[in-house]
Order: C-alpha cells, then structure tokens, then sequence
C-alpha cells in the first residue's frame, strides 16, 4: 500500500513540474534504467550497423619491405575488385601496409619490426593474409617459417594455362622443417643443423606491368600463404598482375 501511495505521489510531483525541472526529476529519479536503456539500444544498434554495412573480404593481401605509392595501392586493390565485376557494396579486399620484417639492427625500419611480425603473424593465424608482395629479406623469413604454399602444385591444379605463363618466374626458396635453434640458445658451441625442403614459393613480379612501372630497385616478390582460404581468388590476383 505504502508502495503505491509513493507512486501516487511521485506521478502527481511529476504532473506539477514543467521545463527543465521535470527533466531534472525524471533523471534523478530513473537515472539508472535510462542509462540501462541508453546501453541496450547501443548494442543493438551497433549490432545492427554491423549487419548491414558488413562487407565480405574476397582476398587479404600485404605488402611486406615494399613501399607503394597512393596510386600503386589503389591498383592493387580497389582496381583489382573491379577486374572482378564484384558488388563492391557487399565485397571487398584488403590491403595491409607498412609492414617491416628485418633483422639488421641498422635497418631504419627495425623498430617496427616486432608490431610488424605480430600483425602478420595474427593474419596468418585467423586466416586474414592470402597474398604477400614483399622483397628478398622478407621473402627469405616466410619461406623460412613455411608460411608460404608450393605455387607448382596450386597452379597445375587450379590454373595449367596460367602455369605455363608464370614458368619463367617462379622462384624456390627453403623451408626449414626442423632445426637445433633452442639448443644453441644454451650452448652456442654447437654446430646449427637443420632439416629443410626447397619447392616453388614465389613468382618474380618485377617484369609484370604494374610492379616494373612503380620502378622498385630490388625484386619483387609474391607469394601465397599455405593457410589460405582464398587461394582461387589469390591465382586471379596473380592472373590480373601480369595481365596489367
């Protein structure tokens, strides 16, 4: 009873107040079911911004010790999407840059190694990294770790036509499959050895259209990382660079 007399009450205040006073008691009074209001329609509205602006990434690519000019990066992405005739309303690529992989301390770009080796690292994990261009040092440390697929077998199996083109420019590199490196953190007496296999892992992009117009002094490589999800998009990519 004394429950509803309050409310009664209350109800009655809330009639007699006008202006800014009443928007003063409504707050004080229902402050924390408004805030909880306030917070529940933010969820579902980010929710729902998420759902309808959500595009769907047809290809990740990185480039890797390579600088691209604006121009270069739009060709490399945006121009690429339309090769494809894909809704750009519902699809979409992306283009990771900036990334550094060095060991040379000397190397100006050394600091950003480590944020560089993680973000790659969380891409090939979450399988957010299909395609990488990037210079020999970089090339050396994906092919190094086994990051990188055997290009002979993914094209003769996809793309034969295409393989007979791209011959001439396919590059082995090694992989090392096991080595003694924990050993030799404890004792750098011993000799390193290690178990490695060499196959194809990279095409040379410097003669293709749009790398050798960009006028890169050392070799570009590319390469397609083992774990991808996209890898039919991946040969296209490969198939439009070298049709540029």
């Amino acid at each position: 009873m004394k429950t509803k007399q309050k409310s009664s009450v209350e109800r009655e205040k809330l009639k007699s107040l006008h202006g800014l006073k009443k928007i003063q008691y409504i707050w004080d009074y229902y402050k924390l079911p408004i805030v909880i209001l306030c917070i529940f329609l933010y969820i579902i509205g980010y929710s729902l911004y998420g759902h309808f602006t959500h595009k769907e990434k047809v290809l990740y690519t990185a480039l890797v010790n390579v600088s691209a000019s604006e121009s270069l990066n739009r060709q490399l992405s945006t121009d690429f999407l339309d090769s494809l005739d894909v809704d750009t309303s519902k699809e979409t690529m992306q283009l990771y840059t900036g990334l550094y992989l060095t060991d040379d301390e000397a190397n100006p770009y050394h600091e950003y190694t480590y944020a560089s080796r993680m973000k790659i690292l969380a891409a090939i994990d979450s399988e957010q990294l299909d395609v990488v261009l990037m210079n020999k040092e970089a090339f050396d440390a994906f092919s190094q770790n086994g990051y990188l697929c055997d290009l002979d077998k993914l094209l003769t199996a996809s793309a034969s036509h295409l393989y007979d083109v791209l011959k001439p420019y396919l590059v082995t590199n090694t992989t090392i499959l096991e080595d003694n490196s924990i050993d030799l953190q404890f004792d750098s007496s011993i000799p390193y050895q290690a178990v490695t296999e060499e196959y194809t892992m990279g095409l040379d992009m410097s003669q293709t259209g749009l790398i050798h117009q960009a006028g890169f002094e050392d070799v570009v490589y590319l390469g397609i990382i083992e774990n991808s999800t996209h890898k039919d998009t991946a040969v296209k990519y490969i198939q439009y660079l070298f049709s540029e």
